[in-house]
């Protein structure tokens, strides 16, 4: 069983910054791979990055490539996820998630999933 905490949302004009955490219960942190993903009022839940449980490999959503970096420390047992040139349309409750071994772009085939934290984009 793993439990995520996300914290570190917040409202923030565009072009701005934000990064966000996930914290993780569980022995074997390492195991798991991580993603983030986000969900727009009236919207479906959707990709945003994911990050392999060593953390050697990433991959994007094409919509924050370039602008958005996910990392861990698997000593901390913490996920992040560092944003910048923020845009009003990133505006969404963002989503930790975990996975035993590989991870995917669905957010259908994750098995834990944190409370979401909210980051609102200011125009």
């Amino acid at each position: 069983q793993v439990q995520l905490v996300e914290s570190g949302g917040g409202l923030v004009q565009a072009g701005g910054s934000l990064r966000v955490s996930c914290a993780a219960s569980g022995r074997i942190f390492s195991s798991y791979a991580m993603g983030w993903f986000r969900q727009a009022p009236g919207k479906e839940r959707e990709f945003v990055a994911r990050i392999s449980g060593g953390g050697s490999s990433t991959y994007y959503a094409d919509s924050v490539k370039g602008r958005f970096t996910i990392s861990r420390d698997n000593a901390k047992n913490t996920v992040y996820l560092q944003m910048s040139s923020l845009k009003p349309e990133d505006t969404a409750v963002y989503y930790c998630a975990a996975r035993s071994g590989w991870g995917y772009n669905d957010p259908r085939v994750w098995n834990y999933w944190g409370q979401g934290t909210q980051v609102t984009v200011s125009s």
